[in-house]
């Protein structure tokens, strides 16, 4: 019996007759990813504006009434005005003594941060550094004073204020705004000393330099990022400071801006200065934003540098 053979197929050819498969796979966003990415980014960026706009606003407005008169604010709130009132600020600055409440903020602020700043670091690069026993006890008792609320402190604070003579003084108001801070500023920085690469301060020891000499020429230079970003949060905090300053310092001469601005919201009774209120609000509010404006890439760069090392 003769049997057939079933020819082979011929082989597959190599090459161009091979379809070709793509093995690098379509990194390309499908449509309706791109559709979702979009609409999220519109609704991201609309928050954005809307809460830039909430915030501008309010500034806006206050500086353009503290150049109005009190017939403009109350007749035409929202139009700007016809004339600039400079007497306004000259009002607020002389006759409700503004001047000095400037100074007396000045003088317990710029000593407050120097302060704060100066011992949080110390503090702060000593626990970051350096291994001893207590070193997280210490650590969690500054981590602890941040949730411990002023309010609780203020009776014995003014007992301990008062029995050490520095009640309505303002090197004692200085010393209650550097303690009020330390727990921040010391938690702050130990986070960010702990960024700060350690071949550096070995190679000082090394050369022969101290421990001090490492930290005030090494160390505390490169942590300019941290100092200027806890710096500009201690200064609004402290410039903004009410509760504090009405309770340990009632001496009128020795007021600080925040007691200023409700002396002259209420030093008239129901006919009330509105215009250099405004006036006396505008000159409370600059030196903060235009600490924030000069600083601010410091600020972001201190607050980024934990995640970027």
């Amino acid at each position: 019996m003769k049997t057939t053979e079933t020819p082979a197929p011929p082989p597959a050819e190599t090459g161009a007759s091979v379809s070709k498969v793509d093995t690098h796979p379509d990194v390309r966003r499908p449509a309706g990813r791109k559709k979702e990415g979009a609409v999220l980014n519109v609704f991201s960026h609309g928050v954005l504006v809307i809460w830039a706009i909430m915030v501008v606003m309010p500034l806006v407005w206050a500086v353009m009434t503290s150049f109005k008169d009190d017939s403009s604010i109350f007749g035409s709130p929202w139009s700007l005005p016809d004339k600039l009132h400079f007497d306004n600020w000259a009002r607020a600055w002389t006759d409700a003594n503004m001047s000095g409440y400037f100074l007396n903020t000045v003088l317990v602020v710029g000593g407050s941060l120097i302060g704060t700043l100066v011992l949080g670091s110390m503090a702060a690069y000593v626990l970051a550094r350096f291994d001893f026993p207590g070193n997280r006890f210490v650590y969690y008792l500054f981590v602890g004073g941040m949730s411990f609320p002023i309010m609780l402190a203020l009776v014995p604070l003014f007992y301990v204020v008062n029995n050490m003579g520095m009640l309505n003084t303002i090197h004692g108001l200085i010393l209650v705004y550097i303690a009020y801070s330390l727990p921040f500023t010391v938690f702050f920085l130990t986070a960010f000393f702990r960024t700060l690469p350690t071949s550096v301060a070995e190679a000082a020891f090394v050369d022969g330099a101290s421990h001090t000499r490492t930290f005030f020429q090494i160390m505390l230079p490169m942590a300019k990022p941290g100092l200027i970003s806890v710096g500009i949060f201690n200064f609004l905090g402290q410039w903004n400071q009410y509760m504090l300053p009405t309770v340990l310092n009632t001496d009128p001469d020795k007021k600080v801006l925040t007691q200023g601005l409700v002396q002259l919201a209420v030093s008239q009774g129901y006919k009330g200065d509105w215009s250099g209120l405004f006036a006396g609000l505008v000159m409370a509010m600059l030196p903060v934003l235009a600490a924030y404006i000069v600083f601010q890439r410091q600020v972001v760069q201190g607050l980024t540098a934990g995640a970027l090392k």
